[in-house]
This record gives structure tokens, C-alpha cells and sequence, in this order.
């Protein structure tokens, strides 16, 4: 479930459409849970789709540590990929604004952080981008999205959350460890799949 402060927007013929804030969204809060209306396809499922659904399938879903696909049943799933993202996915499966989110700001996120089966030419267009965004950013980059996730985890109290109450109980109680010690920080390295658990099946 996506931030209700948020509505989809036309971008480009490049681009389609992105997901845009309607009010100021402050840096700590909670963008995007899943939750229980969420679709879980898993890899054996996947390969029973023809491959015209398949390439459906693989556009609007995000790959979770589980290996399943994710496709979110609202506009969480037209958020688009920025080398320079707002949000980032953090280590208990929620994504976080990473910094203050202004009202008509574009809402993005780092699709590295996706478990890609593929990389793609990026076109986010700004003067760190990557060009590529690649299967193993995550192994590369988890260090720094972590050095930037922490601080705004540190916020989770300080600003309003309404997408708490969507979260499963066992996220909730995760969350309430690192609230009570933040040395017991879930690193987004946790993201990660096996890959071969998941794509040497396809």
C-alpha cells in the first residue's frame, strides 16, 4: 500500500506515468507497506503465465527476499526507478523517505534494491545516474543505502505514520527492536534472494 498523500501523474512518452506527492511528506516517514491485499506470485507460478504475462508480471512487481514476485494492487506499482531517489526499501520489507518529499515532488525509489533477473539502461536522466541498473547493485551498493536508510529509520517516531496500521505484526515487532536499540538494525542486505533458488528455475 502506497502513502494516501500521493496520486499518478503523467510523466513522458518515455517514462508513462509516476507516482507524485499531493502533501509534504517529511523524511522518516513510512511510503510504501505490503500488506495484505498485495499479490504474491511465486516463481513456480510465474512460469505457468504465458510469456505475454510474463513480461506483464516482471514490469509491475518488485522481487522480494522470498523470491516471489510483488505486485501492489495500487499505484505503488508505477513508483518510478531514480539513481537519486526520495525513498529507498529498507530491510523489513517497507520502503522509508530517505529525505523531505515536497508536495508536486515525483515519489521514486532505487529499483537496484529489486532483486533484478535483468539490468536496463536507466533514464532517470540526472547527473548521478548509473547509466545501468544492475543485478548485483545490491550486493555493491547495501553499505551506503544503509548509511542513508538508518537515519531516516531514526525519524520513525518523530512524524506521522499512516501506513503503520497496514503493517503485519511480525514487521511491527521487528521494527519495535531497533526502536527500542538501533544497534539491532536490519541491514537491506536481507533483501536479498538467493538467485539461484530463483532464476536457474526459469
Amino acid at each position: 500500500m502506497l502513502h494516501p498523500d500521493s496520486t499518478l501523474k503523467y510523466v513522458n512518452h518515455v517514462i508513462g506515468s509516476g507516482v507524485f506527492a499531493t502533501r509534504f511528506i517529511p523524511k522518516g516517514t513510512i511510503t510504501y507497506v505490503k500488506d495484505s491485499l498485495e499479490i504474491e506470485i511465486s516463481t513456480e507460478q510465474f512460469l505457468q503465465h504465458s510469456i505475454e504475462m510474463q513480461v506483464i508480471i516482471d514490469k509491475y512487481s518488485y522481487i522480494d527476499e522470498k523470491g516471489n514476485y510483488v505486485i501492489s494492487w495500487d499505484n505503488a506499482k508505477y513508483i518510478n526507478h531514480s539513481c537519486e531517489p526520495n525513498t529507498l526499501s529498507t530491510g523489513y520489507g517497507f520502503e522509508i523517505a530517505i529525505k523531505d518529499i515536497f508536495q508536486g515532488d515525483e515519489i521514486t525509489d532505487d529499483y537496484g534494491m529489486f532483486n533484478l533477473e535483468q539490468g536496463f539502461k536507466c533514464a532517470c536522466g540526472l547527473l548521478a545516474c548509473r547509466e545501468r541498473i544492475l543485478p548485483d547493485d545490491l550486493d555493491k551498493l547495501s553499505t551506503e543505502w544503509d548509511r542513508i536508510v538508518l537515519p531516516a529509520l531514526s525519524q520513525l517516531e518523530k512524524v506521522e505514520q499512516p501506513l503503520l496500521k497496514f503493517m503485519d505484526k511480525y514487521t511491527i515487532s521487528e521494527l519495535n527492536r531497533f526502536v527500542e536499540n538501533e544497534s539491532r538494525y536490519k541491514s537491506v542486505s536481507s533483501l536479498r534472494v538467493l538467485r539461484e533458488n530463483v532464476f536457474e528455475k526459469r
